[in-house]
């Protein structure tokens, strides 16, 4: 089987995508290695999609993007891609299970969340360490939380936690919050919240196999501050949201990349001809849930028109 569209991800961009290929009536194969929905899966509300109910979350729309692409004929299959030829009329995908064929293939792998790299945090994440508030915040009932980051993204996570955790704490590397101000007045207005800016952690330790002691430093006057568990908790949730790193690292030195972000036009074209980028890994000034479907949609229209030429 030679695919007329191959989407790799299956996230809103390769979900968008693969119901607009499918639409345009285009033999679509759609692989995802893992949890369709992405990043989207795993957040609580979204309420920044057209159209999006009071009460949408992440899941919910994710579960009427998947059921819509379907509707369409997209075939959806599980695999992990480990290699690609994408030069020539006919690309190959070569996954773990079985090898793809395809006359156009839409790159919509995603971005996973970037990590502190400082000390302890490997040996802590699942045991206090979490880059996923719809995933862990429900563990921290009644605890103390801290979250490293202040952009929207944290932000928003924060205000989730919040129905969970009894206190949380901001860790900022800047003076101040990055975040919309509309979310900010949230948090500002909430007594759970507090702050520490112009800091960055320095290190995590614990006993008994969870997390209980936190070291920061002052970016501005180089001290360190150790906090510490109540000692009735035990433990506390350290919640880290500080950016994303693109999922790209098989098409290096394959496709043009921009700090591993790849570059496309405003077609969603890469440099090699049938190739396109879409969502997260791509390069783009802003990364959300309405500009992944956008980019899946713009994307293999234009697929669509590279077949008929």
């Amino acid at each position: 089987m030679v695919y007329d569209v191959i989407i790799i991800g299956g996230g809103p961009a390769g979900l968008s995508a693969g119901l607009y290929a499918g639409r345009g009536m285009l033999k679509t194969l759609l692989i995802e290695k893992a949890q369709y929905g992405g990043q989207a899966a795993t957040t609580n509300e979204i309420d920044n999609y057209p159209g999006a109910v009071l009460d949408e979350t992440g899941p919910s729309l994710i579960e009427k993007m998947y059921k819509q692409a379907e509707r369409f004929g997209v075939v959806f299959t599980s695999d992990t891609i480990k290699d690609v030829e994408l030069e020539g009329d006919v690309k190959i995908i070569k996954g773990e299970k079985e090898k793809y064929k395809a006359k156009t293939v839409i790159i919509a792998t995603g971005a996973f969340p970037r990590q502190l790299g400082c000390e302890g945090e490997e040996e802590f994440i699942g045991k206090g360490v979490s880059y996923c508030a719809t995933c862990d915040a429900a563990f921290f009932e009644e605890l103390e939380v801290y979250i490293v980051g202040g952009g929207d993204s944290a932000v928003q996570e924060g205000l989730f936690i919040a129905r969970f955790a009894r206190k949380i704490t901001f860790i900022q590397n800047l003076p101040e919050l990055t975040a919309a101000k509309s979310l900010q007045e949230k948090v500002f207005n909430d007594p759970k919240f507090n702050f520490v800016y112009n800091s960055v952690v320095e290190e995590l330790y614990g006993e008994d196999g969870l997390l209980d002691t936190i070291v920061i430093k002052d970016g501005v006057t180089g001290l360190q501050t150790e906090f510490n568990a109540d000692k009735d908790d035990g433990t506390f949730g350290l919640f880290v949201f500080i950016g994303l790193v693109p999922h790209t690292k098989i098409f290096e030195d394959i496709i043009e990349m921009d700090r591993g972000y790849i570059i496309t036009d405003e077609n969603m074209r890469t440099n090699i001809q049938g190739v396109y980028a879409v969502g997260d890994c791509r390069s783009k000034p802003l990364r959300q849930v309405v500009t992944a479907a956008a980019d899946g949609a713009i994307a293999a229209m234009d697929a669509e028109r590279y077949l008929i030429d």
